[in-house]
């Protein structure tokens, strides 16, 4: 198991290959396709970003309430490639992590190998392991999206695996394949 201390700093990426599983601690941001959609648009008009892209990542989830004592509900991960469109230029531009889950179109696969970034999986189905890995969380833009919003969440140990990364490795379903 390799840990990741969120923000990273320098080349601890560059560190992880496909099939590596990951445990997260640290600073996590959660954004899905309309949060994609803004940070996408504030990069083309030019305009500032709720948070720096650099050493920080995002996982692509929508939340649910949480219950008496919790800080979240379950918060399984969401499908990534409805992130796709926006994802390349994002990794471009600094936001090198992403966790999600599902394949990603080569243009995103082809970012990550190029601007040294990783993809990791969350796991389906665990919405309430990754619950109880989050202890805060915070709305820091676009709170008119409601639980879609850019959310900061602290987690600790929050589980994954590598599936793309830097070196053009992915991992599929009959195993780890150079792809780029």
């Amino acid at each position: 198991m390799v840990k990741l201390e969120l923000p990273y700093s320098g080349d601890e990426l560059e560190k992880i290959n496909a099939g590596d599983t990951v445990s997260i601690s640290g600073t996590l941001y959660v954004g899905r396709d309309q949060v994609h959609m803004r940070l996408y648009d504030a990069i083309m008009k030019g305009e500032c970003l709720p948070f720096d892209f650099e050493g920080n990542g995002i996982y692509y989830m929508g939340p649910s309430p949480a219950a008496e004592g919790q800080v979240m509900g379950s918060c399984g991960p969401t499908t990534s490639a409805r992130m796709d469109p926006f994802s390349p230029l994002l990794v471009e531009k600094g936001l090198r992590l992403m966790v999600g889950k599902g394949p990603r179109k080569p243009p995103v696969l082809d970012a990550v190998r190029k601007y040294h970034g990783l993809y990791l999986q969350a796991f389906g189905g665990c919405g309430a392991l990754y619950s109880s890995c989050i202890t805060s969380c915070e709305t820091v833009a676009y709170p008119e999206l409601g639980p879609e919003a850019l959310l900061r969440l602290t987690v600790k140990d929050f589980p994954a695996i590598a599936v793309a990364d830097c070196r053009g490795y992915v991992l599929t379903g009959e195993g780890i394949k150079l792809i780029f």
